[in-house]
């Protein structure tokens, strides 16, 4: 894996890294296959209803994710690389085909972003090291006070639960 892919701007990237007791190959699934993403991709009280994954570079992207209070809302990106068991990365700036997003997305969401997901074995299980890149600190920011550290650390929460229930068939 490249490791310049894994450098870290602290003021545009935000970090979560943590090893988990999920063997990689799980941990992929997981992220890369939307009959599993679908339970764990967003912290509870929300729920992912649906999920779209196509590996290929330029394959779409899609999670649709509601709220305790209201209907669901949908973000499409665009898968940029994937690498089996080892690195999954997406932005939502772009849409499937590498077609830049219409304008009037960027005014409908508070940030824009692109997502690194970096799985490495290690004594223990996988490190797990997920990196969300923005354009400018503003996004960052604004990702950081939505609760980044939070609600993804508990979606972590949530996957490696879903992987240690046996819910993947070999």
């Amino acid at each position: 894996m490249p490791r310049a892919l894994l450098t870290i701007d602290p003021e545009l990237d935000l970090v979560l890294e943590r090893v988990i007791a999920v063997p990689r190959h799980l941990a992929w699934r997981a992220w890369t296959q939307p009959e599993h993403m679908v339970k764990w991709f967003c912290p509870l009280p929300w729920k992912t209803t649906d999920a779209q994954v196509d590996l290929q570079p330029g394959g779409i992207f899609q999670t649709t994710m509601q709220g305790p209070e209201g209907p669901g809302f949908t973000n499409t990106g665009c898968v940029l690389q994937a690498v089996e068991n080892e690195l999954f990365v997406w932005t939502g700036t772009l849409g499937p085909g590498f077609r830049p997003q219409d304008k009037a997305l960027f005014a409908a969401v508070p940030f824009m972003m692109s997502a690194i997901i970096a799985l490495e074995d290690v004594a223990g299980g996988t490190k797990y090291t997920a990196i969300a890149r923005h354009g400018d600190l503003a996004a960052r920011q604004a990702h950081e006070q939505m609760g980044f550290h939070a609600g993804w650390g508990k979606a972590l929460d949530q996957l490696v639960e879903h992987a240690q229930a046996g819910h993947f068939a070999s």
